[in-house]
């Protein structure tokens, strides 16, 4: 009985996955079309930081902007609130990653380096990347349709292949608007226990952005920070 059991929960299985693959297969079609076209995109969010040490969940938000040029990802956030009271502006451009913090001029710096295609593999889910790319670094699986961001969005859970990545986030959900092939959603899960929940609104695709987005405003006193020099 039990191996009749066990037999059939395996059936079960294989029928759910075969019937998840034309689903999630037009997901990443629709992904890579607007990663074919992708040049800029912005977007209002709200990130949930929880840490399970202390059981606190602190919130950020403000305004996110990516940009392609050329083979270069260039990534702005402008952290406008937050429940430390901090304002931030975060630039990533070349290899380098910095983060401006205007109530004590202080830039800090860091270098991606040999890490930079991984961070930009994070970087782009669901915002310019290719769906198909991901299956490169990523075991995925359709977890269904949810309401997130005002659509009803694939919900993607993504297990990273490498024990480096998965060092990093364990497990990643990403909501995806089936419509413009967008995130509108996105979990990132540490292996700590800690996770980021991001949402995003009123999404703009390929609009124009000005370039004074990608500098950041610092003053002639600004002091630059290198945790790792």
């Amino acid at each position: 009985m039990m191996k009749a059991i066990v037999c059939l929960c395996v059936l079960l299985l294989a029928t759910v996955a075969a019937a998840q693959q034309p689903a999630l297969e037009s997901v990443l079609s629709r992904m890579d079309a607007t990663a074919a076209t992708f040049k800029s995109a912005e977007a209002d969010f709200v990130w949930d930081q929880y840490e399970k040490v202390v059981n606190d969940t602190t919130t950020q938000s403000g305004k996110m902007y990516f940009r392609r040029s050329g083979n270069q990802i260039h990534m702005a956030a402008d952290i406008t609130g937050d429940t430390a009271g901090d304002k931030k502006y975060v630039l990533y451009q070349g290899d380098m990653v910095r983060v401006y913090q205007p109530n004590i001029d202080q830039v800090t710096e860091y270098a991606t380096g040999k890490d930079k295609d991984a961070f930009e593999s994070f970087l782009l889910l669901g915002f310019g990347g290719r769906g198909h790319d991901m299956l490169r670094s990523f075991d995925m699986q359709l977890l269904g349709n949810e309401m997130a961001g005002g659509v009803n969005a694939a919900k993607l859970q993504l297990i990273p292949k490498s024990q480096k990545a998965r060092n990093v986030f364990d497990r990643i959900l990403l909501w995806i608007d089936p419509a413009r092939g967008i995130s509108v959603q996105q979990q990132f899960f540490e292996p700590s226990g800690n996770y980021r929940l991001a949402k995003y609104s009123n999404i703009k695709l390929n609009e124009k952005i000005p370039d004074d987005v990608f500098q950041l405003k610092t003053t002639g006193r600004t002091k630059v920070v290198n945790p790792k020099g």
